[in-house]
């Protein structure tokens, strides 16, 4: 190759060119040339290679090569193809100045800048896989694919600057490391997020699409997304709220997706009756009871029934042969302390549905029927009276 410049360089001086000028031209030619070569070989492995490896990952049942070979990873590694070119062949066309040697040094940044996007590209490939794996797409990874991105992107440009002031990296980092309570101090929420990232991982304490509630924070809503420095939050009204991870780790939270996974929504609601209509049922009420198919397994006292305890008795086995209602789970109709608003009947049990829209269905639909069935058995639900009730007394 150097004869060959060197006959190049003999012709023109030979039509008169100077010498100066004649470096130049074959400087500029030997560049176009390599650039040229570089760009060739960017097309043949764009339009050529990717499609034939695009065809041979579609044909394979395995999914991660669709991530790893997919569009962005073999257009990075294009674009790496041609600074690696124009690096192998510079050394073989010019000879050995500063000038050669400043475009060895731009040809090695561009290098290292492509390699940094396409390690970063895989991660984010990994990312996405992980996305569709069955034990992993439900834990929040995102944060820990950011510190990776953001370890790559230091330690090359670590390297970056490194050449660009001729030093060794080992004594950039000896430097850096003199400014670490600064860089703490500058990087303090993504140190802590990055951790807290991790214990949140490891303790399963928190997937994307969980319901949470932090009242400190005013979130109360599903998890969006769980990041390097923050979480966000997509309240019931559709505002986001963004809360940083530390603060998940260190404050309390509630996670109600226990009541997603056991399929169960708590409903925990009393009524309150009028002491004044608890009393003794008559012969003929109990007989017109026995009739029911409700008072199958009453267990009779031996004497006389009072009417809120058969009450009981009766919203319980409705409550259990009511099909909205989860019968699996924890089922009571209990006695609360006596207030001066009368006599609290709770009542304790799960719903089958864990959408909002028919738990609050359901919830209606029961107490409806338990105020409408009252009277059945002597019992009036307790109520302050108010200015028209004291009227019609007087």
């Amino acid at each position: 190759m150097g004869v060959m410049m060197d006959k190049l360089a003999g012709w023109l001086q030979h039509l008169g060119m100077s010498e100066d000028m004649t470096t130049l031209l074959l400087r500029l030619g030997a560049i176009l040339a390599i650039l040229v070569v570089a760009f060739v070989i960017d097309r043949i492995c764009r339009k050529l290679i990717i499609p034939v490896v695009r065809r041979i990952t579609a044909k394979t049942e395995f999914r991660w090569d669709d991530y790893l070979l997919g569009n962005d990873v073999l257009n990075d590694l294009c674009r790496l193809l041609a600074p690696v070119v124009v690096y192998v062949l510079l050394p073989a066309i010019l000879p050995e100045d500063a000038f050669m040697i400043f475009m060895m040094k731009v040809c090695r940044i561009y290098i290292i800048i492509v390699c940094m996007k396409l390690i970063c590209t895989i991660i984010s490939s990994l990312y996405a896989m992980s996305g569709e794996h069955e034990k992993l797409k439900d834990h929040s990874l995102k944060g820990f694919y950011q510190m990776l991105k953001l370890v790559v992107i230091c330690v090359g440009s670590i390297i970056i600057i490194s050449m660009l002031i001729d030093r060794n990296p080992g004594a950039i980092l000896t430097g850096l490391g003199a400014g670490t309570a600064v860089l703490m101090l500058v990087f303090q929420d993504t140190i802590k997020g990055f951790v807290a990232g991790i214990q949140l991982i490891a303790n399963d304490m928190l997937r994307p699409g969980d319901w949470i509630t932090m009242q400190k924070y005013g979130a109360d809503g599903l998890v969006l997304e769980v990041t390097l420095t923050t979480v966000k939050v997509q309240n019931w009204d559709k505002t986001i709220i963004t809360v940083p991870p530390y603060a998940l780790v260190n404050d309390s939270f509630q996670n109600w997706r226990g009541m997603f996974d056991n399929g169960g929504r708590r409903v925990k609601r009393s009524v309150n009756i009028d002491m004044n209509t608890v009393r003794f049922c008559t012969s003929e009420e109990m007989d017109r009871f026995r009739q029911q198919p409700w008072m199958e397994g009453f267990e009779e006292t031996g004497r006389e029934e009072v009417n809120l305890y058969i009450f009981r008795h009766y919203v319980e086995y409705y409550l259990r042969h009511n099909p909205k209602v989860n019968s699996d789970m924890i089922l009571a109709v209990r006695q609360l302390q006596p207030t001066a608003q009368g006599m609290p009947i709770e009542l304790y049990f799960f719903s089958a549905d864990t959408v909002w829209l028919k738990y609050e269905h359901l919830q209606a639909e029961v107490f409806d029927h338990i105020l409408a069935m009252l009277h059945t058995f002597g019992l009036k639900v307790f109520q302050s009276p108010s200015g028209t009730d004291l009227h019609l007394r007087s």
